[in-house]
């Protein structure tokens, strides 16, 4: 078998046992991992993420947010659905309305950081800084 450095492949097997030990202490138990890569999937979708943004601070009824998310109200109530799932969202009844709140502000706490970081989210939205003009010393 032919390995290369270059594409970030070992060319020699070398196990440091005390790393490995150390390494597989610090993975967590298998179910714990499928239910984390269940809420990441969860939040891997565009229209989930605006959700739990727009409910950030407010509680919106299911009509308001199929306009926030430009979606119908089946659509809408899909991504509640699987935001109610998650934990991250929850909902009373008012009369014919049901009106949506974040229930764990952990989940847009994520959707946040995220949405903060260079290259992502917001930012890349609003589109390219341009350079601030420079100060010439008097």
């Amino acid at each position: 078998m032919r390995r290369r450095v270059e594409e970030g492949v070992c060319e020699v097997d070398c196990v440091d046992p005390r790393g490995v030990a150390g390494a597989a202490r610090a993975v967590p138990p298998e179910q714990a991992l499928r239910r984390a890569a269940e809420a990441f999937k969860a939040l891997a979708n565009p229209s989930r993420l605006r959700v739990l943004r727009a409910l950030e601070g407010r509680e919106l009824c299911v009509c308001d947010l199929s306009r926030v998310l430009r979606l119908s109200m089946s659509g809408t109530s899909q991504h509640l659905r699987d935001l109610r799932r998650l934990g991250a969202i929850d909902f009373r009844v008012s009369g014919k309305l049901v009106y949506y709140s974040l229930a764990d502000p952990f989940w847009s706490a994520i959707a946040a950081r995220v949405l903060e970081r260079p290259g992502n989210g917001e930012a890349a939205l609003r589109g390219p800084r341009l350079p601030r003009a420079r100060r010439v010393p008097a």
